[in-house]
C-alpha cells in the first residue's frame, strides 16, 4: 500500500486517445490499497494557443498578468475533467480538483507565483473514499482567491509540493522522454541517459535551461526529501531518479550534463556612474516586477570619468516588461545608451565532480575555441560554468562541449 503522486505533462495527455491510455495505464499499475494523486498539465499545446488568443487582443497581453492567469488556468481544467471522465468510464472512482480546491496557497505574483502553503485536506478526504484524485497542475490561488499560475513547468512544482504535503511515498514525473539526459537529445544526438542525479545537480541543470524539470520543483523535492522519478509516459522502462545522493557508482564523468537556454536576451546599460547603489537601482527596479536577472558583468568604461558598463541577461519572455523599466532607470542615471541583443544563448556545464578538479573551465573554453565559438560573458557557481554566446552557434557549441566531457558517446 502506497501513496503516490504522478504528474503527466501536456504531451502525455495531448489527445483524448492519449488521455484514455493514461487512465488505462494507471488502473493497470495500481496495486490494491494504493492511493493515487495525479497532477496534470494542459493538453498538448493548449497553453500556447491560449497565449496566441490573448495576443489577438493585445500584442503584449502579459501586462495584464491577472487576466492571463485567469485565461491560462482553464487549460488544466480541461485536462483534469476529461481524465476524470476517462477513469469513470473505465469503472474507476475519481474526482477532478483545481489548484485552489486542493488548498494550494500562493503569493499574488501573477504568472510567476510561488507556493506559500498547502492544506490538502480535501485530497485526503477523497483518497479515503477510494477515488483517484486528479489535480490541475501549474496553478494555485492567492489570499483573495484569485488564480495564480506557477510559471513555465509549474505542474512539476505542483506535483512535488503535493507529494511533500501529503507525505507521499513517491513522486513520479511522466513526460515524453524516458529520463534525464546529459544534454537535450534533440540538440545533441549522443546525449546519454542518467540513472541518477542529485538534487543540487538537477537544480543547476534546470536553472540553466534543461526543460525536463522546473527548478522550484527540484527545490521542493530537496526540501521534503522526496525522491523524484522522471520517466516516459509511453514505456515501462525505468527513468532517472533525482535524490539527495547517489546509491550507485557513477563517477566516470566529472560533469553530469550540458544545459542550454535560448530564451535569453542580453541587456547592456552603457556609461553609468561607478558609484555605490547604482546596481541596486537597476536590479531592484526589475525585481519589483518579478523579473529575474542572470550573468551580471560590470566593466569599467572610463577610469577618469568613473563610469562603467552594466551587462546582464534576462529571459526573452520578460523583455517587453523589462525594456521600459530599463529605459527609465538608464535615463535617471544619465547612461550613454541601452543596447539589447536577442540573438544570444547560454550554454552551461553542471557537475559536482568539478569541485576539486582544476582545469574543467579550461577544457570547456578550449572546446569552444576549437569550434570557433566566441564567448560574450561567463558566470560560475560551485558546480556549474555558463557561457553566453551567439544564438546561431548554440548547436555547434553544445555538441563541442558534450564531446569534450563525454568522449565515449
Amino acid at each position: 500500500m502506497a501513496l503516490i503522486v504522478k504528474k503527466f505533462g501536456g504531451t502525455s495527455v495531448g489527445s483524448t486517445e492519449k488521455i484514455i491510455n493514461v487512465a488505462k495505464r494507471i488502473i493497470e499499475e495500481k496495486k490494491p490499497g494504493d492511493q493515487i494523486v495525479m497532477v496534470v498539465s494542459a493538453m498538448g499545446d493548449t497553453t500556447d494557443k491560449l497565449i496566441e488568443l490573448a495576443k489577438g487582443i493585445n500584442k503584449n497581453p502579459y501586462q495584464y498578468t491577472r487576466e492571463m492567469d485567469m485565461l491560462l488556468t482553464t487549460g488544466e481544467q480541461v485536462s483534469i475533467s476529461l481524465l476524470t471522465m476517462a477513469f469513470k468510464t473505465l469503472g474507476q472512482k475519481a474526482i477532478s480538483l483545481t489548484g485552489s480546491m486542493v488548498g494550494m496557497k500562493t503569493d499574488s505574483v501573477h504568472t510567476k507565483g510561488k507556493i506559500l502553503d498547502i492544506k490538502p485536506s480535501r485530497v485526503k478526504e477523497e483518497l479515503e473514499k477510494g477515488k483517484i484524485v486528479v489535480v490541475a497542475g501549474f496553478q494555485g490561488a492567492d489570499s483573495k482567491g484569485d488564480p495564480v499560475t506557477l510559471g513555465r513547468g509549474g505542474s512539476d512544482t505542483s506535483a512535488v509540493a503535493l507529494a511533500g504535503a501529503l507525505k507521499a511515498d513517491a513522486c513520479e514525473i511522466y513526460t515524453d522522454v524516458d529520463g534525464i539526459y546529459s544534454a537535450d537529445p534533440r540538440l545533441i544526438p549522443d546525449a546519454r541517459k542518467m540513472k541518477e542525479i542529485t538534487y543540487d545537480e538537477m537544480l543547476e541543470m534546470a536553472r540553466l535551461g534543461a526543460g525536463v524539470m522546473q527548478p522550484r520543483s527540484v527545490e521542493m523535492g530537496k526540501y521534503f526529501n522526496i525522491p523524484i522519478h522522471v520517466r516516459s509516459t509511453f514505456t515501462n522502462k525505468p527513468g532517472t531518479m533525482i535524490r539527495e545522493a547517489y546509491t550507485m557508482e557513477e563517477k566516470d564523468f566529472l560533469i553530469r550534463g550540458v544545459a542550454h537556454d535560448d530564451n535569453v536576451a542580453k541587456i547592456a546599460i552603457l556609461g553609468v556612474p561607478n558609484n555605490p547603489g547604482i546596481a541596486h537601482n537597476i536590479f531592484s527596479a526589475l525585481a519589483d516586477k518579478a523579473i529575474g536577472v542572470d550573468m551580471i558583468v560590470q566593466s569599467i568604461r572610463n577610469i577618469e570619468k568613473n563610469v562603467t558598463d552594466m551587462v546582464f541577461t534576462i529571459a526573452s519572455d520578460d523583455l517587453s516588461q523589462a525594456k521600459p523599466i530599463i529605459d527609465e532607470v538608464a535615463d535617471k542615471l544619465n547612461a550613454i545608451a541601452v543596447l539589447i541583443e536577442e540573438d544570444v544563448a547560454k550554454v552551461s556545464i553542471v557537475g559536482a565532480g568539478m569541485l576539486g578538479n582544476p582545469g574543467i573551465a579550461a577544457r570547456m573554453f578550449g572546446a569552444l575555441a576549437k569550434a570557433n565559438v566566441n564567448m560574450d560573458a561567463i558566470s560560475t557557481s560551485e558546480i556549474s560554468i555558463s557561457c553566453l554566446i551567439k544564438g546561431d552557434q548554440l548547436k555547434v557549441a553544445a555538441n563541442a562541449i558534450h564531446k569534450e566531457f563525454f568522449p565515449e558517446n
